[in-house]
């Protein structure tokens, strides 16, 4: 399939709808001013005698206040931030999706140089950075040309999500408001769904890119690099022996990716259905909650299942005990509606017949347990890069069947428990919550550190995780009003 199908000249149409919906100038879908807002009138006001016009007006006082008063706050401009999530169906076309985010990431780096020392992080960051220089070390284990640009390009990745969560963090209320980040990830969310359906609709799709006129063909060669820059719509082998049917991936290379970015997007998707209430991106969004349960079962994705589940039920819990009841009707909802479509599409049946005609759940085993054995024989640095099984023919590379194993194999047992140790931190960090946005970014960091022990997260899923880990954390750039605050009372 060209570049010219239909079905992806829909992904970036729908996208670009997307950004048509903010404000002049933003470029992203813009929330009206809500009770909910950092640093603008409550709703109740905004409608008394001036509507929506005396709200943008009192708005802009607002953030020129913030600016002249409180010279901690940085002028953070949200176009790199469109460009990467919003901006992501046309690098995927392109075939630059896996290679687009340290790309990206270099002009918010430049940003935050130019703010100098008004640059903030918070407590606890020094284990991230350990972390990076921990990863950075672990080169000296690698031992030739092609470990080392596999080891280059991972280590770009994390160094780009380092700089996503720095420059959402230190986004002020007057430039880089949380309801604009919030905005960005369900934009973000709608182009997963709807790669999601690309994989529905058109199952041995493919895209030949600018890309692999590019590459040379001495790198174009290599599985991982050929999946990068020759997309494919689904995770399917029409070959293989075992008649799996495809799996959605797009835009992604594969679906656990697809899994994992789509449950840890969702949340973002209730934040801003919450602050919407109203408005063509909100009617977008309702309809495209439900319907994106179809390409969601159709994944078999069990633990995108299993992450979603236990997020769900922690929200569920989390609401009822502040006693938000808006918020449990919404959830309420929403599980009816996916308990309806799981039974109409016989999920349970198809992932029955999935594990039975696959033996992927003792393959993970095999590769979990080689993975821990063979760091046992270099727990400082591990191996710097994933490297091919010693016991099971045929099995995927050893350190790269979920992210924990990622770190233990490549970066020994020191990097895993950085690693592991700031998801940790993090969750324990943000959960007092004192918004509702705050409450669903924490939610976020619940499922990610529970996606960690089986699915990859470089690149989308750990940057929608600092995504949500810089809105959930207290931040002296996000001042929270009595009108934030009473949401969760």
């Amino acid at each position: 399939m060209s570049l010219k199908s239909w079905p992806s000249r829909a992904v970036i149409a729908v996208s670009a709808v997307a950004i048509r919906q903010g404000s002049p100038g933003a470029g992203v879908p813009q929330l009206q001013s809500g009770a909910t807002d950092y640093s603008y009138s409550d709703d109740n006001a905004s409608r008394r005698g001036g509507g929506w016009e005396r709200a943008s007006r009192l708005g802009a006082a607002q953030q020129t206040e913030d600016l002249r008063d409180r010279p901690w706050l940085i002028a953070l401009p949200a176009w790199p931030l469109i460009a990467l999530f919003i901006g992501y169906p046309v690098w995927w076309v392109l075939g630059f999706g896996d290679m687009i985010w340290p790309v990206l990431a270099l002009p918010m780096a430049l940003l935050l140089i130019r703010a100098g020392r008004r640059v903030q992080v918070p407590r606890g960051f020094g284990v991230w950075l350990l972390f990076v220089v921990w990863m950075l070390m672990s080169v000296i284990e690698i031992d030739n040309g092609p470990r080392l640009i596999g080891f280059v390009f991972r280590a770009a990745q994390y160094l780009a999500v380092t700089v996503i969560f720095v420059y959402v963090y230190n986004g002020g209320s007057s430039t880089l408001p949380t309801r604009r980040v919030a905005s960005i990830m369900a934009g973000f969310w709608i182009v997963v769904v709807l790669g999601g359906y690309l994989g529905v609709v058109d199952p041995t799709g493919v895209l030949h890119t600018v890309a692999e006129k590019l590459v040379p063909g001495s790198l174009a060669s290599n599985d991982v690099v050929s999946q990068m820059i020759t997309p494919h719509f689904t995770e399917y082998n029409p070959n293989s022996f075992r008649h799996i049917a495809p799996r959605p991936s797009a835009p992604f290379s594969y679906t656990n990716n697809w899994g994992n970015a789509y449950s840890l997007l969702l949340p973002f998707v209730f934040i801003a259905l919450a602050k919407l209430r109203r408005g063509p991106l909100f009617w977008l969004l309702a309809v495209l909650v439900p319907a994106s349960l179809v390409p969601a079962y159709l994944t078999l994705n069990r633990g995108m299942f299993l992450a979603l589940g236990i997020g769900l039920l922690y929200a569920v819990i989390r609401f009822a005990l502040r006693g938000h009841a808006r918020a449990l009707l919404a959830l309420g909802v929403f599980l009816v509606l996916a308990a309806g479509l799981a039974t109409a599409l016989p999920v349970k049946q198809k992932i029955e017949n999935r594990v039975a005609s696959s033996n992927t759940n003792q393959t993970r085993a095999a590769v979990y347990d080689e993975a821990f054995d063979r760091t046992l024989r270099s727990p400082l640095f591990g191996y710097g890069a994933p490297r091919p099984s010693e016991r099971i023919a045929g099995a995927p590379s050893i350190g790269t069947q979920g992210q924990l194993w990622m770190v233990l194999f490549s970066f020994g047992f020191v990097g895993a428990a950085l690693f592991m140790g700031w998801l940790a931190w993090l969750v324990w960090r943000t959960r007092r919550a004192r918004t509702t946005t705050e409450l669903w970014a924490h939610v976020t960091l619940v499922m990610a550190l529970v996606e960690s022990v089986y699915y990859g997260m470089l690149t989308a899923g750990l940057a929608v995780t600092m995504v949500a880990a810089a809105l959930a954390l207290p931040s002296s750039s996000r001042h929270s009003t009595q009108a934030d605050l009473a949401l969760v009372r």
